[in-house]
């Protein structure tokens, strides 16, 4: 059944208090190699911020790490979070013969042994099942992990992303395994899709928004994972309070952050992890504004509209630094 603009102005949800988990970005030095000084720092800039993490995900460059560098993220960020909640970390075993549901698994053991909550990310390996055979990797995954996320991710993101069918979400929302899903279409009707069916079946199963175009699904139900938030957390915490608390301010606070997605999430989307290291160089955040050394990267003309855009959320939340030249 498709949603009418009647059908989501009931679904809005003011006063509620949203839970906020962010994929932190992996920063990088200008040698090339990870920056673990500044991982360590914007990972208690996070927490600090109230919000929950997420490490090896899109954000983290899952897809580029090795299996050795994704478990030093995970120890690193074990070392940071103990006693402070679970993390979230990506489970995405390496090419080849590893990446079947044996593979998986393993993921989800180092994850579940560091002290995370394994979501199972994208594959070449899940992109060829069809929806009989993904409800059963589900179910054998929700054996081995003990608790996990799915992951619906848009080939925008990942060629080997997909949305999940009916049954394969409903089935999914009956699995007490599986804690919730973190939604990434792009699409706020395909999400709102979700919520509806979550609200019917199962309605303390979380749908963790990934839309980075737009700020406002929070009103509606959900929670949020995502890439977005790494860029200035503060931002994110004040948005979350002002919303709970039915402030008026909430509003430009979404439009600033709302403003920041388009700008940083532009064709070709990926690119948007360095778009995070520029704006965090910009703001104070991190010494070297570096992706990844295979990461796509930003033209020189992105750094004034990301400058532009700190500026405007700086305004309504000056939390976040301005420590630059930029500024």
């Amino acid at each position: 059944m498709t949603l009418t603009l009647e059908d989501v102005q009931r679904m809005s949800k003011p006063r509620r208090k949203v839970a906020g988990v962010s994929a932190v970005l992996l920063p990088y030095r200008r040698d090339g190699r990870m920056d673990e000084v500044g991982f360590h720092h914007h990972v208690e800039r996070t927490l600090s911020a109230g919000l929950r993490v997420a490490v090896n995900m899109d954000t983290g460059y899952a897809d580029l790490l090795t299996p050795a560098e994704k478990l030093r993220i995970l120890k690193w960020t074990a070392g940071i979070t103990r006693n402070r909640g679970e993390f979230i970390a990506g489970a995405l075993p390496a090419k080849g013969k590893e990446a079947g549901v044996a593979g998986y698994a393993r993921e989800c053991v180092l994850i579940r042994e560091a002290g995370g909550v394994p979501i199972i990310f994208p594959s070449g390996y899940t992109a060829t099942l069809s929806d009989r055979g993904l409800i059963g990797f589900f179910s054998k995954i929700a054996r081995a992990a003990g608790k996990f996320l799915a992951f619906e991710l848009g080939s925008m993101f990942n060629p080997n992303g997909m949305m999940f069918s009916e049954p394969v979400l409903r089935a999914l929302m009956d699995m007490p395994q599986c804690l919730g899903l973190k939604h990434s279409s792009l699409d706020r009707l395909t999400e709102l899709e979700r919520v509806r069916l979550r609200d019917l079946a199962r309605p303390e199963f979380a749908i963790y928004s990934g839309n980075d175009l737009a700020a406002d699904m929070i009103e509606y139900g959900c929670d949020y994972l995502l890439g977005l938030s790494t860029f200035a957390p503060e931002a994110f915490r004040a948005r979350d309070r002002a919303w709970a608390e039915g402030d008026p301010g909430y509003l430009e606070l979404r439009d600033a952050i709302q403003y920041l997605g388009w700008v940083a999430f532009r064709d070709p989307v990926p690119a948007y992890k360095h778009a995070a290291a520029i704006f965090l160089k910009i703001t104070g955040g991190l010494d070297s504004d570096e992706p990844h050394p295979r990461a796509p990267r930003r033209e020189a003309w992105d750094r004034p509209l990301l400058a532009d855009a700190a500026r405007r959320l700086q305004q309504v939340c000056p939390e976040i630094s301005t420590a630059s030249e930029a500024f």
